[in-house]
């Protein structure tokens, strides 16, 4: 672990560096490759299957991939990932360049891509604290949260505007964003970890669940990832659905999306200050209630940018709670189940990502719109409430002063 500040740290550098060009390729495929499974089947319940093989394919992946992870050399599975990303998304656009684009081989594409990110975020998730002293874990969190905004902001107008070009010309551009991501990780250098005995793989399985659910702070903690996260998720779709009813032209809906990007990109760069400043369960409890207290301006504002101005207060908030929390998980678990343990939390916060918006679709047809927004509102608001009445919570430290867990 290096004693130099983040700004000079060579091997955070590298990783972030080659992350945010992966990022970016991220986004632009997230937006050009539903329009192009339209444009291959001329059918949209098929992106909604390529898109959902992806979301399963990373779930179903998750918990292996935590087992895997902590048995594994963290630098080859970082490396591998990348460069089966690379292979995979270059030979979709070679596919699409050459006119043989098929759905089995979109579909292919989505198991890979699920399945790699699968391995390579809680791969991440346990290099972090080698990589930075423990100090600076909140600050490289909340800069990873950073990286992924600005990557998906800047990688969704980048899809579409390539898309539009040459349907292949996004993928390419991914592809080309993994393969420079896998020689900068080539350069990276994490430290060995401890050797520790193994027992067998279904032993390993359930000792990382079983160590998250015994302790009371994480398990905590991780629920309010989830809940946050499946309420703030239905919300975002509820509000898209009444911002496009009200007839909002498609400018001012993608202006609106800008302004919740922005925001939490700015949430991101701020989240490392906040979270010096607040303890951790301030820092956790504040951002809650500010969200749930936001919510239901969007019942009595039409404009589609005034309801852009909540959701960027909202997606500002957000990484402060997320770098509270994400800190303290990586700080207080044992060396040798730092991948089962992003894994779970991985899982639990993308179970919730995917129920989120097939409630939010739900309460937006089911009931008036201003009814559908203060239910999630209520929603976020009885989150936070178990959060502040949970005794775990009460004596988290601030992500500063948090020490890092025993290797064993």
């Amino acid at each position: 672990m290096t004693s130099a500040p983040l700004s000079r740290n060579r091997n955070y550098r590298l990783l972030w560096t080659g992350q945010a060009l992966a990022e970016l390729g991220i986004g632009a495929s997230a937006v050009a490759l539903p329009l192009l499974v339209l444009a291959v089947t001329g059918s949209a319940a098929a992106s909604g299957l390529v898109l959902g093989v992806y979301a399963a394919a990373q779930l179903a992946a998750a918990a292996p991939a935590g087992v895997l992870v902590d048995r594994w050399d963290l630098r080859r599975v970082l490396i591998g990932c990348e460069a089966v990303q690379a292979a995979a998304i270059g030979a979709v656009a070679a596919a699409v360049w050459a006119g043989v684009a098929t759905l089995p081989v979109l579909l292919a594409l989505a198991v890979v891509l699920g399945t790699t990110r699968a391995l390579f975020e809680p791969a991440e998730a346990a290099a972090l604290p080698a990589l930075v002293r423990p100090d600076q874990v909140s600050t490289a969190v909340a800069m990873n949260a950073a990286r992924g905004s600005i990557g998906s902001l800047g990688g969704n107008a980048l899809g579409g505007a390539l898309f539009s070009l040459r349907h292949w010309a996004p993928f390419g551009m991914q592809a080309a964003a993994h393969a420079v991501s896998t020689v900068l990780l080539l350069f990276l250098r994490v430290p060995a970890r401890a050797p520790t005995a193994r027992a067998g793989f279904r032993h390993e399985l359930t000792e990382g669940l079983r160590w998250l659910w015994r302790n009371r702070a994480m398990r905590a903690v991780t629920a309010c990832a989830a809940g946050l996260n499946l309420h703030f998720q239905a919300f975002y779709l509820v509000v898209l659905a009444v911002v496009v009813q009200n007839g909002a032209p498609a400018a001012h809906v993608g202006l609106m999306a800008s302004m919740f990007g922005v925001g939490g990109i700015l949430g991101a760069l701020a989240a490392p200050r906040l979270c010096r400043l607040l303890p951790t369960r301030t820092a956790i409890l504040a951002a809650m209630w500010a969200i749930a207290a936001l919510m239901p301006f969007a019942a009595v504002l039409g404009n589609a940018f005034a309801i852009g101005g909540v959701l960027a207060g909202a997606a500002f908030l957000t990484p402060t709670a997320s770098t509270a929390i994400t800190t303290y998980q990586l700080l207080h678990t044992p060396e040798h189940l730092r991948g089962r343990m992003a894994a779970a939390v991985s899982t639990a916060v993308g179970t919730a990502a995917v129920a989120g918006p097939a409630v939010g679709g739900v309460l937006a047809d089911l009931t008036p719109p201003a009814t559908a927004i203060l239910l999630c509102a209520v929603g976020t608001a009885l989150c936070a409430t178990a959060a502040t009445l949970a005794p775990s919570l009460r004596t988290l430290p601030a992500p500063h002063q948090a020490e890092p867990a025993p290797t064993h």
